[in-house]
């Protein structure tokens, strides 16, 4: 499983950390792994069964950065690299809204182009305190906010749990949903 992700001030970073914690309750160290789109280690992303994509949002859209990595992958759709793999998506801004719904819909349609199979975000909001699990109410995929504070305050714990839940949610997906031998 990877966890790749565009950052710039490491809010998005601390999101994608807590996707991958909670992954391994599931999977050993080795098997996920968060990957900063300025440094992607593409066998790892080419063998990963689970794909999972996150970015801020900006003007209503991904990172110039994140765009970046999504265009660089044109040759892996090409010749169909990633067609089969399971994806999930991430979206983290300032705003209650910030508009994070466009962004996993621009990633998960960037994920059905590749032909991925998409897993969303089965939770029931528990509440819209700060504390609370999925308090943004998405299924889509995993938001956060982050109010203006450094990235170890903010987002806040409940969307770091809800990253944490994320995490072990998707890694049980792909563990369930394996060959068997």
């Amino acid at each position: 499983m990877a966890v790749i992700y565009h950052s710039n001030y490491g809010h998005t970073q601390r999101v994608a950390e807590a996707i991958v914690t909670g992954a391994r309750q599931q999977l050993p160290e080795t098997q996920a792994k968060a990957v900063d789109v300025n440094d992607v280690d593409w066998d790892f992303l080419d063998q990963a069964d689970l794909l999972v994509f996150g970015s801020a949002v900006y003007m209503g859209s991904v990172t110039a950065g994140f765009k970046t990595f999504m265009d660089a992958t044109s040759k892996r759709w090409y010749h169909g690299k990633w067609q089969g793999k399971w994806a999930a998506g991430f979206a983290n801004s300032g705003g209650l809204s910030g508009d994070k719904l466009a962004v996993l819909q621009q990633i998960c349609l960037y994920s059905m182009q590749h032909g991925m199979n998409w897993i969303g975000l089965p939770l029931k909001p528990t509440g819209h305190e700060p504390h609370d699990l999925n308090r943004l109410s998405s299924n889509l995929g995993l938001m956060s906010q982050s109010l203006d504070g450094p990235p170890e305050e903010t987002p806040g714990v409940g969307d770091i749990d809800t990253a944490i839940w994320f995490g072990d949610h998707l890694a049980k997906t792909i563990i369930k949903h394996q060959p068997t031998s």
